[in-house]
């Protein structure tokens, strides 16, 4: 959790006791939270979490810093009103559907939430730096809730097969955010920062023996491509682990 300038805990924006901000007379025109969050996600995507700040984002929407103060205390306010517009594009399937498969509305999910942390590479540092208490972000909790209750599990379980499920698909995402950062950067494509990283490792002397003893094992993994290859691995592993679920069900 965030700290305040005191070194006190931070609470959170979705915690507010007093009015919103902008809902009194004299705020500048135009500017709304719903705008000013808008922004906020589009300038994180385009430049990242290491350039956001109050004044950037002023400009972005032609106003002045002080403008936005009038909707939010903070950068911590609109850092966490953008992470929960992010939760907001994730696709829930309905957990109340008794005709669907809980372990394909799991998979679904956990697509979902992975593609998200790839698509906002700011997002995983914020969701474990806020309290994840915004109206999207708990509508997305609920849904995982409801489904991975609909396995079978006893209630003392579900919220450590939630955990197994979505810190696995939180990792993922992360990394493989990270992975296309970083190919981004040297101007290359995934597969060509792949093929020339390979190139080195098995060149060099410290590296090389590695190298040979997992190529097997990287052969029967198979596909042609990097965005392949990490799409058979996560597959793969969501179903150990909804396996996982299925076996300690069967275990009762």
């Amino acid at each position: 959790m965030a700290r305040t300038g005191d070194g006190s805990a931070r609470g959170s924006v979705w915690l507010e006791a007093r009015t919103r901000r902008g809902g009194r007379g004299g705020q500048p025109s135009g500017l709304d939270r719903e705008r000013i969050t808008a922004a906020s996600v589009r300038l994180l995507d385009a430049e990242g979490m290491a350039k956001f700040s109050m004044r950037r984002l002023a400009a972005e929407l032609s106003v002045t810093a002080m403008s936005l103060y009038w909707y939010v205390d903070t950068k911590d306010d609109l850092l966490e009103l953008a992470l929960d517009a992010a939760y907001g594009e994730l696709r829930l399937p309905d957990p109340e559907d008794d005709g669907a498969d809980w372990r394909e509305q799991l998979r679904a999910l956990a697509g979902e939430y992975r593609a998200l942390l790839v698509r906002h590479a700011w997002l995983s540092p914020l969701a474990g730096r806020y309290l994840n208490i915004g109206p999207n972000s708990l509508a997305f909790s609920r849904v995982v809730q409801r489904v991975v209750r609909r396995a079978g599990l006893p209630a003392h379980g579900v919220t450590g097969a939630i955990s197994a499920v979505f810190q696995f698909v939180y990792g993922y995402g992360t990394v493989e955010a990270h992975f296309l950062a970083r190919t981004a950067d040297t101007g290359l494509t995934a597969d060509q920062y792949y093929r020339q990283a390979m190139s080195l490792v098995a060149e060099d002397p410290g590296t090389a023996e590695m190298f040979r003893e997992s190529r097997e094992l990287m052969a029967a993994r198979g596909g042609d491509t990097v965005g392949e290859m990490m799409d058979r691995d996560f597959r793969f592993a969501l179903d150990l682990l909804i396996a996982g679920i299925e076996a300690m069900v069967a275990r009762g």
